[in-house]
Order: C-alpha cells, then sequence, then structure tokens
C-alpha cells in the first residue's frame, strides 16, 4: 500500500510503498477514506517533543485523523463486521486498565497514540490496523461523512472533550478562544452549541472571519493592538463585562496561554489545548499568585474517550455540530508536506483533509 513515511524531521515526508498491516485478533484493518491534516502531525514532522520524551521516531507513518471502512475483523471482535464505516481515535485504549473502565480512555495508562509511534502506523496511508477495536472504534452512520469524520479528528474531538467534559461550559458563559486554526475553530463552533457566548482571538482576518460565521460573537486582531494599556485581555474584559468564565489556548505559545489566563474572570476557568512549540519546550511561565488568589481552575484536554463518542456523534447527526464546515481544502497524499510546510508559517485556514491515496 501507498503511505507518507516520515524520513527526516522538516524535510518532505517520502511517498512509499510499505507492507499492508497485520491483523491483531483483537483489532481490524480500516480502509482510509479521509485522514485530517493537523498541526499535532506538524510538531511530529517538526521533531518536537524531546523536552518530553515523547518525540515521533523515524520511520514512522504520519497522519491520526481518519475515517474509513473495515475491511478486516479480528477474530476475537465481535462487535464490527467488515464494510462497517467508523471514526478512529488517535488516544487508542487498551480496553482494561482503571482509566479505560472508568471512562477515561483518552488517558488509558497502556494506551497507543496513533500515528505517533512505531506500534501504530499512522493514517497517511491506505490502510490503518486499530487495536481493541471493540473499545477504540465508533461506528457510524452512513449521514456522517467521511470527511466530517477527519475534521472530527483529535481537533474536535479535544475541544468537545475540553468545553464539554472538562470545564463543562454552562449556557450564557463567556468563552475566549485563543488561536483559530483547526483546533481553535473547532472550540468556537462547539462552544456555540454548548450554549457559550464566543469571543474569537488571533493575528488573521481571514480565521477570524470563519470564527465568526461558526458563532463568535465578536473577534479581536491581536495584531491591531497598540500599546500597553489596550492587549487581549483588556479587550476580552471590555467586551464580557469581567472577563471570561473559560478561556482556550488553542495554540500553545507563552503568550497566547498567558493571555489566556489573564482574561478570565474571578473564579474562571483556563483549558489548554495547544501543544507548546520548540520556544517553549512545554514550559510557560504563569502568574500562580494572582491565579491561587482568585480561585482560577486549570485543565488540560487530550483527545476524548472513545466511550464518549457517541454524544458528539449524536450532536452531529442532529445536525447541531457541522464539523465539515470548517474543512477548507482536499488534497491527495503527496501534498501532505506541502501543507505541512504551510503550518510553519501559520498559512493554513480551517480544516484540510486528505482524500485521495
Amino acid at each position: 500500500m501507498r503511505a507518507a513515511v516520515l524520513e527526516a524531521y522538516g524535510e518532505p515526508l517520502s511517498i512509499e510503498s510499505v507492507p499492508d498491516p497485520e491483523l491483531d485478533p483483537h483489532g481490524i484493518i480500516v480502509d482510509v477514506e479521509a485522514c485530517g491534516i493537523c498541526r499535532s502531525d506538524w510538531h511530529a514532522w517538526q521533531g518536537h517533543g524531546e523536552w518530553a520524551d515523547d518525540r515521533v521516531p523515524l520511520g514512522q507513518i504520519l497522519g491520526h485523523e481518519p475515517a474509513g471502512r473495515v475491511a478486516r475483523v479480528g477474530d476475537r471482535v465481535d462487535t464490527l463486521e467488515v464494510g462497517d464505516r467508523v471514526a478512529v481515535p488517535f488516544n487508542l485504549g487498551e480496553g482494561s486498565c482503571y482509566q479505560c473502565r472508568n471512562g477515561y480512555g483518552n488517558v488509558c495508562e497502556d494506551g497507543y497514540a496513533l500515528g505517533f509511534e512505531s506500534s501504530v502506523p499512522g493514517a497517511f496511508a491506505e490502510r490503518i490496523h486499530v487495536p481493541h477495536a471493540a473499545f477504540n472504534a465508533a461506528t457510524l452512520s452512513e449521514a456522517i461523512s467521511a470527511e466530517a469524520v477527519a475534521a472530527l479528528g483529535c481537533r474536535y474531538v479535544t475541544a468537545f472533550h475540553a468545553l464539554a467534559h472538562r470545564a463543562d461550559i454552562d449556557a450564557g458563559d463567556w468563552v475566549a478562544v485563543h488561536g483559530c486554526g483547526g483546533l481553535g475553530l473547532a472550540a468556537v463552533q462547539i462552544a456555540t452549541a454548548l450554549g457559550g457566548r464566543v469571543v474569537a482571538v488571533d493575528v488573521r482576518e481571514e480565521p477570524l472571519a470563519m470564527a465568526a460565521d461558526l458563532g463568535a460573537e465578536e473577534t479581536i486582531n491581536a495584531s491591531e493592538l497598540e500599546g500597553e494599556e489596550t492587549t487581549v485581555p483588556t479587550e476580552i474584559e471590555s467586551v464580557t463585562e469581567s472577563g471570561a468564565h473559560v478561556s482556550v489556548d488553542a495554540l500553545g505559545r507563552a503568550e497566547t496561554c498567558r493571555n489566556s489566563v489573564d482574561c478570565l474572570r474571578i473564579r474562571g476557568t483556563h483549558v489548554q489545548i495547544g501543544l507548546t512549540t520548540a520556544a517553549e519546550k512545554g514550559e510557560v511561565s504563569l502568574p500562580i499568585d494572582e491565579m491561587t488568589r482568585w480561585d482560577v481552575t486549570v485543565v488540560g484536554s487530550r483527545g476524548m474517550p472513545p466511550s464518549r463518542y457517541d454524544e458528539l456523534l449524536r450532536m452531529i447527526e442532529a445536525g447541531r455540530l457541522e464539523p465539515e464546515r470548517l474543512v477548507t481544502r482536499r488534497v491527495g497524499l503527496e501534498a501532505v508536506s506541502d501543507r505541512l510546510a504551510a503550518m510553519t508559517e501559520y498559512d493554513t485556514e480551517g480544516v484540510e483533509v486528505v482524500t485521495e491515496f
């Protein structure tokens, strides 16, 4: 089969013919119909993560936001059949650890990260193997397109888990979203669907226009703010009349993280979903005394428990959420390297999806 392989950090991926994945008794083989191109892929392509012992190995097939049809079924899988359409989480659980058994399979003690480790080659390929498929794979109705599921990927599910489960936003809450790439735009749409009032922040007009179209009540172009008294936090405080109830850093830069914390009202919640870059190396300085004084909550979110995918899928089927509206570009496997390179200069909009393998 054809696949895009990471042969050198920051260099074009190698389009190669590689062996088909082997089938474990507890797994399934999926023919990939679509796969999102995510900033997490960019981090892997750049070789980031060494500061957390989490660097993707060379030789890895990248891609972790797939949708497809079941092609083969392992002997111990009785919940799926050949031909079933499935969504595949990138944060794959083993299914029997304490976290999985209690509904937190996205942080499985013995889990896998699809496309980020050698034991689970990724979905920039014609086919993938999904381990522990009865626990991980979510069956799809024909009403949900493969492109919509590719847009779900890690961005949409991470944002949904962050806002619906971790921050637990209430109707009418002001939600600030810092960074309107695919992850941030997903947060905008989800927060709006959950009843939040969204303030979107970016340095580019095009993503802010998309944010407004997806439901943001207010937008702030940070590149146009001038002076020490006119900052992103002060603008958000002005718009919300006290600060955000929930603020999301969807970019992972030191500046956006600090702005997110600083724009909160008393007893607000900061949600970190953007991964840091080589500039931060996983560390960001925060005003701990101030956060303590004002009873601020800080939460992280990574993916979504596979056992709770049905919540999200029901909202999509009901038309409450429309992840396909985030899709701005469809490309073939050969174009993945160029699209990853475009992310270096933040020269992408929305969600880009591989549809030709």
